[in-house]
C-alpha cells in the first residue's frame, strides 16, 4: 500500500482507502466512521461529487468469508486484520460526509483486482 495523498486539493481516487461517515444507516449496514475502499475514479468524483466503493472493517467475524477480502494484519494491531466488505457496495457524497485520507493509502493492484473479482461474482458479472 502506498501512503495517502493530502492537501486542500485532495480528491479521492480509485483504489484509495478513505475515512467516511456511514451514518445514517439501517439494519445490518455499517455505521459511524469507518474505512471505505474507493472504486470509482477521481474524474467521476470531481464531476458528480460522489464516491462509489465498499465498506471496510476489522471485525474478526469476517475471517474466512467469501464476501470479504482479508487485506492482512493492521499495522500496530497484529491481532486484527483489515477486511473489505465486497457485499456492502455504497455511494456517498464524500464532501458532505467529511471524507479524508486514511493511513492505509492506496491498495496494491492485486488487492483491488481481488475485490473487483468478488464483486463481479456477487453482481453476476463473473460466473
Amino acid at each position: 500500500m502506498t501512503p495517502p495523498r493530502r492537501g486542500a486539493d485532495w480528491l479521492p481516487d480509485r483504489g484509495e482507502v478513505i475515512w467516511i461517515d456511514h451514518n445514517p444507516q439501517v439494519g445490518r449496514e455499517m455505521k459511524n466512521h469507518h474505512p471505505f475502499l474507493v472504486l470509482s475514479t477521481a474524474p467521476f468524483h470531481r464531476v458528480v461529487g460522489l464516491v462509489v466503493g465498499c465498506a471496510m472493517t476489522s471485525a474478526a467475524s469476517n475471517q474466512g468469508s467469501s464476501l470479504a477480502l482479508d487485506l492482512g494484519p493492521i499495522p500496530d494491531r497484529a491481532d486484527a486484520h483489515s477486511f473489505v466488505l465486497c457485499h456492502q457496495i455504497k455511494s456517498f457524497d464524500w464532501k458532505a460526509r467529511g471524507a479524508r485520507p486514511h493511513p492505509m493509502g492506496q491498495l496494491k493492484e492485486d488487492q483491488l483486482d481481488a475485490v473487483l473479482d468478488i464483486m463481479g461474482q456477487i453482481l453476476g458479472f463473473i460466473p
